[in-house]
C-alpha cells in the first residue's frame, strides 16, 4: 500500500509515518483490505492529501468515517463518485449551498473541485469495511488525523475550519481560534438537519467572507 500524497505533506508528516502506532495501523489496514471489501479503494485512502497540498489549504472540513456502502467513498469526506446516488448528508449539504449562495444542486456528488481549490476534506478515520460503519475506528487513524489538524493549526494562518456536529467539534477543540476561523453547526445528516441544527448555518458564504477579508481567493463552491 503506497502512501500517495502531495510532496508537501510528506515533509510535514514524515515523522508521523515512522511512529510505531502508524506502522501498526498500516499493517492492520493492509490485512483488512486482503481479507474483506473495504472503502475507499486502496489507492484513494489518502486522496484528500493528494488533491490538496499543505500550502494550498484554505478550508478544512472534518468528517467521521468514509461512506461504507458499495463504491460510495472516494477518499474525500462527504464526497461520492460521479454517477452514484447522493447520500443523505451530501443531499443536505447541497440544499444548504442552494439556500446560502444560490448554488444549483449538482448532479454529481464528486467534490474534488473543492479540494483542488484548497479545501482539505478530511475524514477522522480514513478506511472502513463495506456495510460496517465504524469498523476501523480506534485503530490509529484518529491519532493520525489529530496530528494533521494540529500541524495545520500550528503552521498556517487564516484557515477556515468547518466543524459539523459534535464529533467534529470535539476533534477540532484544540484549533487556535486566534489564528483561524472556526465555524460550528449541527451535522448535515437527516437526524441533525431535520431538528434544525444544520439548515441555515450559511457556512459556505461565511467561509468565503473570512477568506476574502484575509486577502485570500474565495472558494467556488
Amino acid at each position: 500500500m503506497n502512501i500517495d500524497i502531495d510532496p508537501s505533506w510528506n515533509k510535514r508528516l514524515a515523522l508521523e509515518f515512522e511512529k510505531p502506532y502508524f506502522k501498526e495501523l498500516i499493517k492492520f489496514v493492509r490485512q483488512e483490505y486482503k481479507l474483506t471489501t473495504c472503502y475507499p479503494d486502496i489507492k484513494n485512502i489518502f486522496a484528500a492529501f493528494k488533491a490538496c497540498s499543505f500550502e494550498s489549504v484554505k478550508v478544512v472540513i472534518i468528517g467521521q468515517d468514509p461512506y461504507h456502502d458499495t463504491e460510495q467513498a472516494n477518499g474525500l469526506c462527504f464526497s461520492v463518485n460521479t454517477g452514484l446516488k447522493h447520500p443523505p448528508s451530501l443531499t443536505n449539504i447541497f440544499k444548504e449551498l442552494y439556500t446560502d449562495i444560490g448554488k444549483e444542486i449538482s448532479v454529481s456528488g464528486d467534490l474534488s473541485s473543492w479540494a483542488r481549490q484548497g479545501v482539505l476534506m478530511l475524514n477522522s478515520v480514513l478506511t472502513v469495511r463495506e456495510h460496517e460503519a465504524g469498523s476501523h475506528r480506534n485503530k490509529g487513524w484518529e491519532k493520525f488525523t489529530d496530528s494533521v489538524i494540529a500541524e495545520i493549526s500550528d503552521q498556517k494562518q487564516g484557515v477556515v475550519f468547518l466543524l459539523w456536529g459534535g464529533y467534529a467539534q470535539k476533534k477540532g477543540a484544540k484549533i487556535d481560534t486566534k489564528k483561524h476561523g472556526v465555524l460550528k453547526s449541527g451535522h448535515p445528516s437527516p437526524l441533525s438537519a431535520n431538528r434544525g441544527y444544520w439548515f441555515g448555518n450559511k457556512h459556505f458564504s461565511q467561509a468565503n467572507v473570512f477568506l476574502v477579508a484575509k486577502g485570500v481567493k474565495k472558494i467556488n463552491w
